[in-house]
């Protein structure tokens, strides 16, 4: 743990989704430990509000759409080229469909869900291992955004949850194949984290009984401290799995 962290300073991350809660969060905790971080995302004026708030570290904004094989390729290589390697992915970008039956969900909104949430992770993951793999020291880490929603559903929610559930798949098989190249692959699922996507928890949220319940939320910078926390750890240990959440979310039980 000693040499991973005396080499902090000059440590590289990408994190996508970082112009915005939890990928925002994460990006200003890493950025304040001290790492170098490419934020990445649709818009470029939020990912440079995003370093605005650092305290520390140096970063790059690189505007990326991760539905596109292309632009994730440029984010890479505007990574490697500013700062010669990448030393971590958070890969964080995440959309949701409206909450409607799955009968009305349209297959455009099934359509956008998936190429972010599941085609967009595989396309930042196989970057991630072909750099990773390359550099020298070799390796890295990967962290995959994966939500309670890879465990347990909503009502409504197919399209997010059935992409989350896939994500944890990423993970095994990456955490799998990237032991050769010494890249750790985890995931961090989350629950209720007070972000612009999970505020509507706090006005009631469809229960699986049917009833409409508040639910608690905690705030989304103890996220940007469980992903600063996993990032940290030297190769030889990897977090496969990590839940963190509010504690009094409904969750673990019934109802």
């Amino acid at each position: 743990m000693q040499n991973n962290q005396e080499n902090q300073g000059g440590r590289v991350a990408i994190v996508t989704g970082g112009g915005s809660g939890v990928g925002k969060a994460a990006a200003l905790a890493l950025l304040g430990a001290g790492w170098r971080v490419a934020v990445a995302g649709r818009r470029e004026d939020p990912l440079r509000a995003t370093l605005a708030e650092a305290a520390g570290g140096e970063g790059l904004a690189v505007p990326t759409n991760v539905a596109d094989p292309a632009s994730v390729q440029v984010l890479f290589d505007r990574t490697v080229r500013q700062w010669g390697r990448v030393d971590l992915l958070f890969n964080n970008a995440g959309v949701n469909a409206p909450g409607v039956p799955l009968e009305d969900l349209p297959v455009e909104k099934w359509r956008e869900v998936v190429d972010t949430n599941l085609n967009g992770m595989f396309y930042a993951i196989q970057c991630a291992f072909r750099v990773m793999k390359a550099q020298s020291p070799r390796g890295g880490r990967i962290i995959n955004n994966g939500s309670i929603s890879a465990h347990a559903p909503r009502p409504g929610s197919i399209a997010y949850t059935a992409t989350k559930h896939a994500v944890s798949g990423l993970t095994k098989t990456a955490s799998l194949d990237g032991r050769k190249y010494d890249i750790a692959v985890g995931q961090i699922d989350i629950g209720n984290a007070a972000t612009e996507m999970a505020m509507r928890m706090a006005k009631g949220v469809p229960q699986a009984n049917g009833e409409i319940a508040v639910e608690p939320l905690m705030d989304v910078n103890i996220v940007g401290q469980s992903v600063l926390y996993m990032a940290n750890l030297p190769l030889e240990a990897n977090v496969l799995f990590h839940t963190v959440m509010a504690t009094k979310m409904p969750f673990v039980g019934r109802g």
